[in-house]
């Protein structure tokens, strides 16, 4: 298993991408809630510019510009088969737009799990791409998330502001 990382800046703050065996497996915000150890990230990719890298920052720079709603990426995420569904779930989440947690629970066969999905929704290891983000408590406020709430507000904001500017994908 070959992991390999590197660290680009956004709007947010320095993010690290981190690709496992040719996927993204990771994009760490700085200081974020449930950071692994940076042990685990894997050496400094020998060229930034090579794939998936290119491609995660090139979709990255095109959503943070609103250019980009939904992402299309080789995805590598680890984590329980409770985790996935969760994190499968939230990849349908409409950009600007938002969820909770019981409608995420429901959504994923498990109507009494909100504090469940809560908790798998924060071990997210691919924040932005994966919209853990669009996920709020019942009545609609921000409640936790792994990357502050002050991210959450400003990426919740910057949807809703450009999601009329945004040419709706096709599908």
């Amino acid at each position: 298993m070959e992991t390999t990382h590197v660290v680009l800046d956004s709007p947010i703050g320095p993010l690290t991408m981190v690709v496992t065996d040719g996927g993204l497996s990771g994009l760490y915000m700085e200081k974020q809630r449930h950071l692994p150890s940076e042990d685990t990230f894997g050496a400094p990719a020998p060229d930034p510019r090579s794939e998936p890298f290119a491609a995660v920052a090139d979709q990255l720079a095109a959503y943070f510009t609103g250019e980009l709603t939904d992402f299309d990426l080789p995805l590598n995420l680890r984590g329980t088969p409770f985790q996935s569904r969760v994190w499968e779930a939230l990849q349908h989440i409409p950009y600007g737009e938002t969820v909770t947690y019981g409608e995420l629970a429901v959504e994923i066969g498990s109507p009494t799990a909100s504090r469940a999905v809560g908790l798998a929704n924060g071990r997210n290891p691919v924040s932005v791409i994966v919209p853990c983000h669009r996920v709020v408590g019942s009545g609609g406020g921000l409640t936790g998330y792994g990357g502050g709430l002050e991210r959450k507000r400003y990426l919740l904001d910057f949807e809703r502001e450009t999601r009329g500017s945004v040419e709706p994908a096709l599908f």
